[in-house]
């Protein structure tokens, strides 16, 4: 009993906003985050998906504990909407988790392939997105007398894509993502010093690979850089983000905790 009440603490009485929070891996932290005592605004564009995963949360953890708010991370009015909407229904805000990940219909493409174009939406709807959520986020939180932002960044913000693993697989590794994920390692920096004083922690987390359906043979070649694991369950980042929302990393800020089984040695 005494462990579970641990657990159920960790987070206890927090309200975190996460982006994205209907997908692979938003769906996974917001659960994290109620399972260890949380409060939970579910952001995302998709309304449907967002009131089912609201609808089936709350009947396990409680109404007042999980609300949905339809966010378009690319809209200042939507973001102030959101900001207002979660924090007259909770009173607060403590936390925003940067975990969207907008695009458009040609993204993926190789190289070769890519168009300025697509080149420019892609980032701008990506990374400008993440910017303008965290300006509007941080603004609330300068205000509040404190908060906590997490973003999700990359092992490809960090190193040089290992092209090989793709080999004899329609999969790539888009030029946009490396560009998007490595702004947002330093960007992290930048909103950490921007806010110093504030009581405002800023940090992001760069996963490896998560396990989605990829070709077996992409799996194994991928596992050859990894020190144990290879590719990640989405579970497996749930202990960063929770280190990171709790009072256990109280002065960790500008920080990247890379979480890739070795991948990036």
């Amino acid at each position: 009993m005494a462990q579970t009440n641990q657990v159920e603490s960790l987070l206890k009485g927090q309200v975190v906003v996460i982006t994205g929070g209907c997908g692979l891996l938003g769906s996974e932290f917001v659960t994290a985050v109620l399972r260890h005592g949380g409060r939970v605004a579910i952001g995302d564009i998709d309304t449907s998906k967002g009131e089912a995963l609201c609808s089936s949360l709350a009947a396990s953890y409680g109404a007042d504990r999980v609300l949905f708010q339809k966010v378009d991370i690319r809209c200042a009015q939507s973001l102030q909407d959101a900001v207002k909407g979660i924090s007259d229904r909770f009173g607060r805000i403590d936390a925003l988790v940067n975990n969207a990940y907008p695009r458009n219909k040609h993204y993926g493409r190789k190289l070769e392939e890519i168009t300025y174009q697509d080149f420019c939406e892609n980032t701008s709807i990506n990374l400008g997105g993440l910017f303008l959520t965290s300006q509007q986020f941080a603004m609330y939180f300068k205000e509040q007398g404190g908060g906590n932002i997490i973003n999700l960044a990359s092992i490809y913000g960090v190193v040089a894509p290992r092209f090989e693993v793709y080999h004899d697989t329609s999969m790539t590794m888009p030029v946009e993502y490396a560009a998007i994920k490595s702004a947002v390692i330093h960007l992290t920096k930048y909103f950490a010093k921007y806010f110093k004083g504030c009581g405002v922690r800023v940090n992001c987390i760069s996963p490896g690979g998560i396990i989605d359906a990829q070709p077996e043979a992409f799996l194994q070649r991928y596992k050859e850089y990894a020190l144990n694991k290879g590719m990640l369950d989405v579970c497996d980042l749930s202990g960063a983000l929770l280190f990171l929302l709790s009072d256990l990393s109280t002065f960790v800020n500008g920080q990247n905790i890379i979480v890739d089984d070795g991948w990036t040695l």
